[in-house]
């Protein structure tokens, strides 16, 4: 009977008019009906908001009307955080102020985090701006919203506001506020920061530290951001990925490699983003083997093959020479984004494969489920240009002039144009287009025509073009040497020594060429004239013995690429002395007979290291991969896949 008491007790304290009361039926052991009685109101809302059933909650909440407190306000806003549900957390924002409740600080900055879940970032500013009071957490929340989402001046402006205030910036929002701080005034703003961290002894916390370094390496200054990072006083995965990435993305790959090799040997724990980085660093080095250790490696880890780790593969792959396995990636990806395409599409591109190009543009429309952007179609008019397929990539630019896939073509799809009509022979049409075009044609615009010129042996348009060049950039060394090759292949050998006079008195200096082979996970690296590599003598000799034997095969050395006022003798030498020649007679003497050469050259290809390519590819029966500055050379039995023009 006691236990009847209570429960008797207990019905008659709640009223039976409450909402959601619940029916428990006849108590049989004792003969007694019990009445109806409601549960906790809070416990009821708690259970609308675990099951996601905010509409209903909502209906709790309307009925509740001042009696909602804060335990109840603080659960729906979390409910709609969760679910970004725009209209409902509005609708819990409108209670709070319908029923006159002032929410705390805590709720205010809930409301915050809301509306910016739900990218409704003006709401979220009038919430801020409106808080009589504001802490910390207020301000960073704001202004992290405006970083994540790019707009860095509001992000920048917004902090500058908060140390007016009284309240006091902590790590987590010097961390926020560092990821803003880009372009030349937002990157001078971030040395301010800098300093403002040292003064309150942040800088060597995990999060600010890693904020720093990211700052730094974006704006270029990646030996401030090592400084950062060497003091450190503890790592996480987070830093060490943002050095390597720095360190890839201004393509100081061999030393993006290094330092992965030696973080790893001090047991740095890898991700994803720091394996896509590596990657990044591989894929300008064209390190297949290291590359497929990598992988390897993500397939050993068992990480998550993430969208951005499967496109970062397909891109070194396709740059170290290897489309099928670029191919087999991409076609077992279970998603694509439009970055997955662009990669394969610019693959092909690069190794002149236009028909590849065109079949994957059209199975990408096909399928329709990803959009087609510029760089999508700057790749497919490049592979049709590399792949001499000039009437379809025409095809193409017209149906993007008429806004079939809604991309507007730019400057450089106005250039992709120029090279298709100028590697077909149409240089005077190509002329005339550069005149109609809507753009001030740029230096690699008028470079590529420039080039159609020479091959084409067009010396009205080539002169014009060649002197325009000058005029636009007259440091660059490769416009002297096309226009005097294009008046030197007219006999008009007066022309040619003003060229080169003009050259000199400008005191124009070439890039130094450098080039890179890859044997046995180690990459070997030649300068021009390279003296320092340790099997030095090797390679010059091996050299002289190339050189006779090609002659006899009929090779004959093109002395036009030679920029020096010397004589034919000292000419030749200076071109045995090429880096790309270097790395591929080292290629040569240090593997097995018809093992594949793959080298990467920092600089275009010249014309007579292309020929000497070609005679090793033809004599030595060996597959010679070789990736310059613009595309891919895939030169077999002595053919080159380029077709001769590049």
């Amino acid at each position: 009977m006691n236990l009847l008491r209570k429960l008797n007790c207990l019905f008659h304290y709640y009223p039976k008019s409450a909402p959601f009361s619940s029916l428990i039926s006849s108590f049989t052991t004792h003969q007694l009906t019990l009445t109806t009685f409601p549960p906790d109101p809070q416990i009821v809302l708690t259970t609308l908001c675990s099951n996601g059933q905010l509409k209903e909650a909502l209906i709790e909440m309307a009925a509740r009307g001042l009696e909602m407190k804060f335990e109840s306000y603080d659960m729906l806003l979390n409910a709609c955080i969760k679910k970004r549900a725009f209209r409902e957390g509005q609708r819990v924002h409108a209670h709070m102020i319908k029923t006159r409740y002032l929410p705390p600080v805590y709720l205010r900055n809930r409301l915050i985090i809301f509306y910016s879940k739900c990218d409704r970032l003006r709401e979220a500013r009038n919430v801020l701006d409106e808080m009589p009071e504001k802490d910390v957490v207020s301000w960073t929340a704001m202004i992290s919203a405006y970083s994540q989402r790019g707009f860095a001046t509001e992000a920048l402006d917004l902090f500058l506001e908060m140390l007016r205030s009284v309240t006091e910036p902590n790590e987590f929002t010097f961390a926020t506020v560092l990821s803003s701080c880009t372009g030349t005034f937002g990157f001078e703003l971030g040395r301010q920061i800098h300093s403002l961290i040292i003064k309150r002894t942040l800088d060597t916390h995990i999060f600010v530290g890693s904020s720093l370094l990211d700052m730094y390496a974006k704006a270029g200054r990646i030996h401030e951001a090592r400084e950062v990072f060497e003091s450190l006083p503890e790592r996480d995965v987070v830093s060490c990925t943002a050095i390597i990435s720095g360190y890839a993305q201004l393509g100081l790959d061999a030393e993006a490699l290094e330092l992965f090799r030696r973080l790893n040997l001090e047991g740095m724990s890898s991700n994803y983003v720091t394996y896509a980085s590596v990657l990044t660093a591989l894929s300008g080095l064209a390190a297949l083997d290291l590359g497929k250790q990598v992988h390897n490696h993500v397939l050993r880890c068992k990480l998550p093959f993430y969208v951005v780790l499967q496109n970062s593969l397909i891109d070194m792959y396709s740059k170290c020479g290897n489309l099928i396995y670029s191919r087999r990636i991409f076609d077992n990806m279970p998603e694509r984004t439009v970055i997955s395409w662009n990669a394969m599409l610019v693959g092909y591109s690069k190794h002149g494969m236009g028909r590849e190009v065109v079949e994957l543009y059209k199975l990408m429309r096909n399928e329709n489920k990803i959009k087609p952007d510029s760089v999508t179609l700057l790749g497919v008019l490049s592979g049709c240009s590399h792949g001499g397929m000039e009437n379809v990539g025409l095809e193409i630019f017209e149906e993007m002039v008429n806004g079939k896939d809604g991309v507007e073509p730019d400057i450089e799809h106005y250039g992709c144009v120029v090279d298709l009509l100028g590697r077909a022979g149409r240089v005077e049409e190509a002329f005339e287009f550069i005149k109609k075009m809507p753009f001030e044609p740029t230096a690699a615009l008028w470079g590529s025509l420039l080039g159609a010129c020479k091959v084409h042996s067009n010396i009205d348009v080539g002169e014009f073009v060649g002197h325009r060049l000058l005029e636009i950039e007259p440091e660059n060394a490769g416009n002297y040497v096309i226009l005097s090759n294009l008046y030197a292949s007219t006999g008009r050998w007066e022309d040619v020594r003003m060229v080169r006079d003009l050259m000199l008195k400008k005191a124009v200096k070439k890039e130094p060429g450098r080039s890179w082979i890859e044997l046995d996970q180690t990459l070997h690296s030649f300068h021009a004239s390279d003296r320092s590599h340790p099997r030095r003598e090797e390679v010059f000799a091996k050299m002289k013995e190339l050189s006779i034997k090609f002659k006899e095969a009929g090779y004959v050395p093109d002395l036009s690429c030679v920029l020096h006022d010397v004589d034919e003798e000292q000419k030749e030498k200076i071109l045995q002395g090429h880096s790309e020649k270097l790395a591929l007679t080292f290629g040569l003497i240090s593997t097995s007979d018809r093992a594949p050469l793959r080298v990467i050259k920092n600089l275009r290809i010249c014309i007579d290291c292309h020929n000497f390519a070609k005679f090793v590819s033809k004599i030595y029966m060996r597959e010679v991969y070789l990736r310059d500055k613009n595309r891919f050379h895939h030169i077999s039995m002595g053919v080159c896949s380029c077709g001769d023009y590049w």
